[in-house]
């Protein structure tokens, strides 16, 4: 592939060196926002106090995944960002995963539409040619924050191709050979700091060892961090616009603080952001989305602990959806595709349904055979696949159960409607189609499984709620030790 556009490639030490003076820079760190789009106020809230803390030496920027998944991405293909950009002064992102989601043209069209300046030195288009760049797409950028010069650059999963079908047309260089040009491109261009807008997950502490870089603002795994790594300041802000890190950049190094948006904007008295609300309610009225579909009394939480802690009922419920609308053996969500968000409890309308799976993808029906279904049990474990943080469980199911050893990695029991598995028998799996295509959840399962198709995702979990309870948490996933 041709090289990605640099200039020097000569590393420099900073400029400053030697006795100047450096002012503190404040960068304000979002990304993951996700199904944020789909609780108005909050979406309102978090734009309100990222505007409000933005200034001449303060600079709002992303790490991915701000444009979709969620709601209301899927009814605009991800441009309900476009105001909320504006209203919280983003002034520079990266590419996630889920930026793709509704196809390159989409994106291409959304990065030349929204406000900020999109960084990335390892996404490559159709062609090989770095991504987009005839729309405002750079490999890296300076920015004076209040005196100082900083520059930013960003990276992307290389997984991406896989993780998500729809940027199957693109390629994704090795992360940190562009990282270093990039480190040395900037440091030769005299800047005070330079900042990885990433997007790699556990790809992020390699990003912080390398030399010359000062903080890596991070992305792709839900979880939160402020942390160091051999003294460069490693952050994640989580998911779903809870939270924002407030990053100081000093010539002494960099800090981060963890600011969480509702105790925030109430203790400061931050003005919620009304335009953001305004738009995002108008679109969901518009779609037809808030027509409500059934009635929960006991309401399901979606919380991190019930999509990647074992067991759950918001887990229980779908692969049930999944198994009931199939008529298979077995049902089975991945954990990374159920989304986190409000509990659902009361009047549960459409949009909620498509905020818990927000893909325009069908349920497909897979044959494996008893050996094969015994590597897809192992594989739910995060330990055994290698992806997301290392307790994680991937697995949701209907009409299986298992007991999995930690220890040892292994399945110790597994059966199918009570049943021991057997190797050589066939069993049917209803799963989102997405598995098929991924070698992070379940790679045991491929498009040589594919044996039939059902209905969109969500559209299968609001017909079963319609007519079925919510099933209770009762021993489909047990752990050794745990029972």
């Amino acid at each position: 592939m041709p090289p990605l556009p640099t200039t020097n490639r000569r590393a420099q030490a900073c400029p400053h060196e030697g006795g100047d003076t450096h002012h503190m820079v404040t960068l304000l760190h979002h990304s993951d926002v996700e199904n944020v789009y789909d609780d108005h106020d909050r979406a309102a809230r978090l734009a309100g106090l990222l505007a409000a803390r933005a200034g001449d030496d303060a600079l709002v920027v992303g790490t991915g995944d701000d444009t979709a998944p969620g709601v209301l991405p899927l009814v605009t293909g991800g441009r309900q960002a476009i105001p909320f950009f504006e209203a919280a002064g983003t002034a520079l992102e990266t590419f996630g995963n889920h930026d793709f989601d509704f196809g390159v043209e989409a994106t291409r069209e959304l990065v030349a539409d929204a406000p900020p300046t999109w960084v990335t030195v390892n996404v490559r288009d159709e062609r090989g040619e770095p991504f987009a760049v005839h729309d405002g797409v750079e490999p890296w950028v300076v920015r004076t924050v209040g005196d100082e010069r900083v520059g930013f650059f960003g990276v992307t999963d290389p997984a991406t191709d896989s993780l998500n079908p729809e940027a199957a047309e693109l390629s994704f260089d090795d992360p940190l050979p562009a990282a270093r040009e990039a480190v040395a491109d900037l440091r030769a261009a005299g800047v005070d700091h330079v900042v990885a807008l990433s997007h790699l997950g556990q790809g992020d502490d390699d990003l912080a060892r390398l030399d010359g870089v000062d903080a890596v603002l991070g992305g792709h795994v839900h979880s939160r961090r402020v942390d160091h790594v051999d003294g460069t300041l490693v952050t994640r802000p989580g998911v779903n616009g809870t939270c924002v890190v407030a990053v100081e950049l000093t010539a002494d190094g960099a800090t981060g603080d963890l600011l969480h948006v509702d105790e925030v904007v109430a203790a400061e008295s931050v003005e919620p952001a009304a335009s953001v609300a305004t738009a995002l309610a108008d679109r969901v009225s518009e779609a037809g989305l808030d027509r409500t579909v059934a009635h929960v009394d006991d309401r399901i939480e979606r919380t991190e602990t019930t999509a990647h802690g074992g067991e759950s009922r918001i887990g229980n419920l779908v692969a049930d959806a999944y198994r009931a609308a199939a008529d298979v053996d077995v049902g089975l969500q991945n954990a990374g595709g159920l989304r986190l968000g409000e509990p659902l409890t009361g009047d549960v309308t459409l949009a909620d349904c498509i905020g818990v799976l927000p893909f325009e993808e069908p349920v497909v029906v897979c044959e494996l055979t008893g050996a094969e279904l015994r590597d897809v049990a192992r594989q739910m474990s995060a330990s055994v696949v290698d992806f997301g943080d290392p307790e994680w469980w991937h697995g949701h199911v209907s009409g299986l159960e298992l007991l999995f050893d930690r220890e040892t990695e292994t399945v110790r029991e597994l059966r199918v409607g009570g049943e021991p598995v057997v190797d050589d028998r066939l069993y049917t799996v209803a799963t989102p189609e997405y598995v098929l295509h991924s070698d992070h959840e379940f790679p045991a399962i491929g498009e040589r499984h594919r044996a039939g198709e059902h209905g969109v995702q969500h559209e299968v979990l609001a017909d079963y709620l319609r007519d079925n309870p919510v099933p209770p948490v009762e021993g489909r996933v047990r752990f050794v030790g745990e029972e």
